[in-house]
């Protein structure tokens, strides 16, 4: 089922829930309920709990995006760091040189065409991928240098097959949830508070405070889904694309 459409029935429900609840709740009160009046310490309350709330929802989403964030930042630094090792080789014999290339360029193309779809339905890098990477590290530091020339770019040539290396493993452990389980029910739970005391402010069935019910809570909906979505950097709708691979390697693709 498409996310987008994941998300409008989510809004959806949420409207319908607290709109349904709101006139079961007006049709069995009773006759002599005053519904005019609220006691203070229940729009007090409700006030905190929704600030609180507030933050809590703006943190966790700051969280997941600084995660995100932090994901495509290892994408591009590791295509930035396969492509230098590409373009400096040139400094090796040809024979050498094609070979780190070819290696270079086997592995961003499994990158790109099975791995990145192995991490969004599995949440994991592949074996073969880690082969491929060791292959151009042992093409880099297995050869030894003929020339000064030569030995000047070699150190240089290894700290770019480090660095792909680091950013591979931090995009392995960025490949599933950040979010921890204890947060989800921490942010589930709060939803469901926050809303539920809409019902303490004794809400009347007018069309306007309906209207204004159904999209606090359809908000609520919005914001869980969008942290949900960004929770996982791979394998949901707004997640890090391959993009930083196939623009320094344009043919990685085919």
């Amino acid at each position: 089922m498409p996310e987008w459409l994941v998300l409008t029935l989510a809004m959806l429900a949420a409207c319908v829930v607290v709109v349904v609840i709101t006139l079961v709740r007006h049709r069995t009160a009773s006759d002599d309920e005053d519904i005019t009046e609220t006691p203070d310490v229940i729009e007090y309350m409700t006030m905190w709990i929704g600030v609180v709330y507030a933050i809590v929802l703006g943190l966790a989403i700051a969280g997941v995006w600084e995660a995100r964030s932090a994901a495509e930042a290892d994408v591009q630094t590791e295509a930035v760091a396969l492509h230098e090792i590409s373009e400096r080789a040139r400094v090796y014999p040809p024979e050498v040189r094609d070979r780190i290339r070819a290696d270079v360029n086997a592995y961003v193309g499994h990158v790109v065409t099975t791995e990145w779809k192995a991490m969004a339905d599995h949440g994991e890098v592949t074996d073969r991928g880690t082969e491929l990477l060791d292959r151009v590290r042992a093409d880099v530091t297995d050869y030894e240098p003929k020339s000064d020339f030569e030995a000047q770019a070699y150190q240089p040539l290894v700290d770019q097959v480090a660095l792909a290396d680091q950013a591979r493993n931090s995009r392995a452990q960025s490949t599933g949830a950040t979010m921890p389980g204890v947060v989800w029910f921490g942010l589930i739970a709060g939803a469901v508070v926050t809303i539920g005391m809409v019902f303490a402010l004794q809400i009347r069935r007018t069309p306007r405070e309906l209207v204004l019910a159904g999209l606090f809570s359809a908000l609520i909906a919005f914001l869980l889904f969008l942290i949900w979505d960004f929770d996982a950097p791979f394998s949901r709708g707004v997640s890090a694309s391959t993009e930083p691979f196939l623009s320094l390697f344009p043919g990685a693709g085919d």
